[in-house]
């Protein structure tokens, strides 16, 4: 292979000859030396050496010279200097002959490659666009030089501080060379540690839980979170302002972040001081107007702050939103809530007054969209509650700002407003940036009831740059089957109505159980928003269920009450309604929140079943002791109500998961048929349940937070109970009943360590069943892992 030539100080040495910058200024040089008394010189005829792409007539026109015309020595010396500077050649000389003047260049090599080696972290696709040298064109060992220095960038960018870039030419024939950077990447530049100096309230564990920005732990090598960033210290510390300002602290400062880089480069040190002040709370919350079209007690009992409540900007900020929007509702137009904040030093307090008065009279000219390469404008534009020609209200632009990134389509929104055509009116322009909005996975799964198993998945949020949603899961393996197709258009006829149609197929056949059973389904909704946080949605669903006895068993030895299902395929069809309502995660106050959902599907609209089904969840959050612990709260409850004398299939009854309760296998609780001869005795299910579960996740202290482990202990109970056929049509020996379908409450205790990984959350739970009937079914270990590519 050919030796490759260095690039570096822009000079090349070839054959014991220095060319370059140095070869032309000594040329150049000792020529002035001769001519040094001559005033002006005329040359008759001209001859150009050593040229071969370049033509004659251009050389001499860069070297500005005429047949018979006077020029002077500081004149050819700038000509000189023209055709050095243009870059096309790597050396020029001059040499006056009497009336002749010769002129011997050698033209700079051309590009015919360029190539990247050495880097596997960032591949070519990444690396050539900061590149500014050209196939075909002229070389430039300075370019050569910055192209190097914009790669070695890109790697800093990426954390690769220590990577080092070295720009190389193999000479080629016809006057051609290769041009290659070769890159040594070197170890990614990581935050090895992040310390806070200052914090009393919470713990440096709490505040680096806040930060994006993570530190090393081990899963290093594939976590891109701990790679150090100079970008993101930034938003590292917005993001630690606004955790502390939603919390009280309202005079909270970042008095320095500091990052000291270790002698080997291939690590930081964080150091952020602070300072936290002192945590404030609402007082005396007040509404007042000067307006006479205002009522302020009517507005005052809109505001849902109360005096007590640990101060929060996104609490007023909701204040004032309400208030707004009844302002519109009442059809007043420009009207503005500005709270007025009085601070209370002694008690430590603020005292806040919404003021409602009128606003500035201007108008929205104009919404200008760029950027969205495949999303649609109008997806954008429905994110607006105002459009053209309505009244200007800078928080309503800021909250359709905020909708537009919640979208999760754009890696970067930018909404201003700037002024319109005309003194009152505005134009806003919304700038945004796309990003993939589609995954496909193929994973691995395994739980210890169901056994290993294969997935495979496809979403996309933003299908068609439409706003919709389409997912498609399949899972494959252990001892269910399970698959789904869904779609959804959140904007059905151009209103905040969700659409959805989904299809669903699952099919079980687990170890120990004597029957089998297929569920095909379609459903389909809408749901829209009633409130703030609540959201109602109405379905029809359709399914199919079949419950199918394993082959070679016998039917004698079965359960008649689920041998009286099994067979014929049993047809549902129904129209239900779900509320729900959720201040989790985001309340306006972040360490709390609860969640509330509700919901009755009536069944008989056609098929075979004819039954209403009640659901009711309540679950409930909170973080003590500084957030350093979370406890969590839900009750679930359940009522299946047989219609017209109809008797429930097993396909419709409720049956109790590991996530109800656990400590329990799937179906591990609840009315069982235990004359049944055979095996595990399947479980029936039932018309009613109640489930409670208790947790507390908190920090285990001796491992670093950034291993994302945690420990939780628990306590479960609940129970699933009611049949409305005990005995399959027939009677158990001298008459007694062959189920046990009475009320009986199981619990469990335990204890679970969480591990939120890079390739997928696992969960272990250990856990010991308290009370348990013999012919429960119990289990003190669950894992379940995820992992998807």
């Amino acid at each position: 292979m050919t030796d490759r030539e260095s690039t570096r100080g822009g000079l090349v040495r070839r054959g014991g000859r220095l060319l370059g910058a140095t070869a032309m200024g000594l040329c150049v040089a000792g020529w002035m030396a001769g001519v040094a008394t001559a005033q002006t010189f005329r040359f008759s005829s001209f001859e150009v050496q050593g040229n071969g792409r370049i033509d004659t007539a251009s050389v001499l026109a860069q070297l500005g010279v005429v047949p018979g015309e006077a020029i002077s020595a500081g004149r050819l010396n700038d000509g000189v200097q023209r055709l050095q500077n243009s870059g096309l050649f790597q050396s020029v000389e001059v040499v006056p002959q009497g009336n002749r003047l010769l002129v011997i260049v050698e033209e700079a090599a051309t590009i015919s490659r360029i190539a990247i080696e050495g880097n596997a972290r960032l591949g070519d696709d990444a690396l050539l666009p900061v590149v500014g040298s050209q196939v075909r064109r002229v070389y430039d060992p300075r370019q050569a030089e910055r192209d190097a220095a914009a790669i070695a960038q890109a790697y800093a960018a990426s954390g690769r501080l220590s990577a080092t870039v070295v720009p190389k030419i193999i000479r080629r024939g016809d006057n051609r060379v290769d041009l290659v950077f070769e890159v040594a990447e070197g170890r990614v530049t990581e935050v090895e540690r992040i310390s806070f100096v200052g914090n009393r309230a919470y713990s440096d564990r709490r505040l680096r839980r806040a930060l994006e920005t993570k530190q090393a732990g081990i899963f290093r090598a594939i976590i891109a979170a701990d790679t150090f960033v100079a970008e993101r210290i930034a938003f590292d510390l917005q993001l630690l302002r606004d955790f502390y300002q939603s919390r009280g602290y309202i005079d909270f400062q970042v008095l320095s972040a500091t990052p000291e880089l270790v002698p080997s480069r291939d690590a930081y040190f964080l150091t952020i001081r602070i300072q936290e002040g002192q945590q404030y709370r609402f007082n005396r919350i007040t509404t007042s107007s000067d307006l006479a079209v205002i009522d302020a007690s009517a507005y005052g009992a809109e505001v849902r702050v109360r005096p007590g409540d640990i101060y929060s900007p996104q609490a007023i900020e909701r204040s004032i939103r309400r208030l707004e929007l009844l302002a519109t509702r009442q059809g007043l137009d420009f009207i503005r809530v500005v709270p007025q904040i009085t601070r209370n030093e002694a008690s430590q307090t603020l005292d806040v007054d919404f003021v409602v008065e009128r606003g500035d009279r201007v108008f929205v000219e104009r919404i200008d969209i760029e950027g969205n390469a495949t999303t649609l404008d109008r997806v954008i534009r429905r994110q607006f509650r105002t459009v053209e020609g309505d009244p200007f209200n800078p928080r309503e632009i800021r909250a359709a700002a905020e909708r537009i990134e919640a979208l999760g389509y754009f890696s970067a929104t930018d909404v201003e407003a700037r002024q319109g055509t005309t003194p009152d009116s505005v134009i806003v322009d919304v700038d945004v940036e796309e990003q993939p909005t589609g995954s496909l996975g193929f994973g691995l799964n395994y739980s210890a009831e169901t056994g290993a198993g294969i997935s495979f998945s496809f979403a996309e949020r933003n299908f068609l740059g439409r706003g919709q949603s389409v997912d498609l899961d399949v899972n494959l393996g252990g001892e269910d089957a399970t698959g789904s197709i869904s779609f959804v258009e959140p904007a059905f006829l151009n209103r905040d109505l969700a659409l959805s149609f989904s299809l669903f197929y699952t099919e079980t056949d687990r170890d120990g159980q004597n029957f089998s059973a297929k569920d095909l389904g379609l459903r389909t909704g809408l749901t829209f928003p009633v409130g703030t946080d609540s959201r109602l949605g109405l379905f029809y669903n359709i399914s199919e269920s079949e419950l199918t006895a394993n082959p070679g068993l016998n039917p004698a030895e079965l359960s008649p009450i689920l041998f009286r299902d099994a067979g014929e395929p049993n047809l549902t069809s129904s129209v239900g309604y779900n509320f729900s309502y959720s201040t989790i995660g985001s309340g306006l106050d972040p360490t709390r929140g609860i969640r509330l959902r509700f919901g009755q599907e009536f069944a008989g609209l056609g098929g075979d079943e004819k039954f209403v089904r009640t659901t009711l969840s309540v679950a409930g959050e909170r973080a003590v002791r500084n957030e350093e612990i979370t406890l969590r709260a839900a009750l679930d409850l359940g009522v299946l109500t047989s219609l017209d004398d109809t008797v429930s299939a097993r396909g419709n009854r409720f049956f109790n998961t590991g996530s109800n309760i656990r400590g329990f296998r799937s179906g591990g609780i609840g009315p069982r048929d235990t004359s049944s001869s055979l095996r595990d005795n399947d479980p029936l299910g039932g018309n009613r349940y109640a489930f409670a579960r208790m947790e507390a996740l908190f920090p285990i202290g001796l491992i670093p937070e950034e291993y994302g482990i945690s420990g939780a202990v628990f306590l479960d109970a609940g129970s699933v109970w009611g049949l409305d056929d005990v005995d399959g049509g027939s009677s158990g020996t001298d008459g007694q009943e062959l189920v046990d379908d009475g009320f009986y409450l199981n619990s469990a205790v335990g204890f679970s360590i969480l591990w939120d990984t890079q390739i997928g959350p696992l969960r272990f739970n250990f856990s010991d069943a308290l009370r348990a009937r013999d012919f429960d079914r119990t289990q003190s270990f669950d894992l379940t892992i995820q992992t998807r590519f």
